[in-house]
Order: structure tokens, then sequence, then C-alpha cells
């Protein structure tokens, strides 16, 4: 009985340990949360977990697709993530009132121009960083306010487009993980978390 409990107490003491770990590791919430800090927050996050697992793929697995299975016509990894880059573009784009990022001649996937892993990591990059921009514009006063150019009919508030441009990189995120799970490859957020630094 009493090994039972030191196994116990041994597995709590490590799961407390690597919570810690894990929460060190992570940013830091806004402490006098705005709706806009609340949102940018929530892009942080995922701009960390999908850029990272959009990393983690070599270049030449980017052109991978799924064959085994119901697969047909499934975007490869490389134009998951042109994907959501470009309606990150989209998205954030009618946030600033600007004209839509891009455009019919580039599709849902992106310019073809961008193919290398270097050019679509950079793209993907930027369409984060035009997302903080784009947050940065939402306030208390105009978050329920609908925009100019709404991406799609439906997300016209400002408040809307943000929350939605993050359940979209998930789901394609979630989609990604697989691809690199069949490769043989362990997702960064999967990974065991260096072990924390010893306090001063």
């Amino acid at each position: 009985m009493r090994a039972w409990i030191g196994i116990a107490v041994l597995a709590v003491a490590a799961m407390v340990s690597s919570v810690q770990v894990f929460a060190q590791q992570m940013p830091q919430a806004p402490q006098n949360p705005t709706i806009a800090s609340v949102l940018d927050f929530e892009l942080t996050l995922v701009e960390r977990e999908f850029v990272a697992t959009a990393e983690a793929m070599p270049e030449e697995k980017y052109s991978f697709a799924p064959t085994n299975g119901e697969f047909k016509g499934v975007r490869t990894f490389g134009q998951q993530v042109k994907h959501v880059a470009a309606l990150n573009n989209r998205f954030f784009a009618s946030l600033l009132g600007d004209a839509v990022a891009t455009g019919p001649a580039e599709g849902e996937n992106g310019p073809d121009s961008i193919q290398t892993k270097e050019q679509i990591l950079k793209y993907l990059r930027d369409s984060f960083a035009l997302g903080h921009k784009a947050i940065a514009t939402i306030t208390a006063d105009n978050a329920l306010s609908d925009v100019k150019t709404p991406p799609i009919p439906f997300f016209r508030t400002r408040l809307a487009i943000a929350s939605f441009v993050s359940v979209h990189a998930m789901d394609h995120y979630g989609q990604m993980v697989e691809y690199l799970r069949m490769n043989g490859i362990v997702p960064p957020a999967s990974r065991p978390r260096p072990p924390a630094r010893p306090s001063a």
C-alpha cells in the first residue's frame, strides 16, 4: 500500500512539475484585458502552435497529402499552410478596411508564385503580423460594428472576424498534425518539454 502511495505522490509531483514548465513557456495573458488584448493573446497562442507545426515538416514533405483512405483532392501540407495564410490576409485586411489581400487569381491557397518552404513560412508569418496589426484596431466601441468589406457575408463584425480566424487556423492545424504523424514526426506541441531552469 505504501509503495502505491509513493508512486501516486511521484506521479502527481511529475505532473505538477510539467504543468509549471509548460506555464513558464507560455506567453503571458494580458494583465488589464481589453477586447483587443484578449483577441491578440488568442491569436498569439494559435500562431505559436501553427508556425511551429509548419516549421516541423521537412521541405521535401510539403507536397505530402494522405492517400490511404478518403483523401481524394485534399490539400497538401504546404497548401494547408498557404490556405491559412491566404485566409488570414483576407480576413485581417477586412478589419483594416483594405482591399482583399488575396484576389480570385490567387485562389484559396495563396499565390502560385509562393512555392518553397521558406517562402511559405514568410507568407504565413507575414499574415499573422497583419493579424496583430488588425486586431489592435478593435475597441469596445467598434467590436460589434460591421466592416466595409466582409470577407464572408455572415461574418460582418470585427469581433466575429477576429474570433473566426483563430478557429479556422486551428481546424487546419489539426489536419497538419495528422500529416506530421503520418510522416513519423511528433508535432512540436506533443514533444517533451525541456526541464525548467532552477530558480536563483
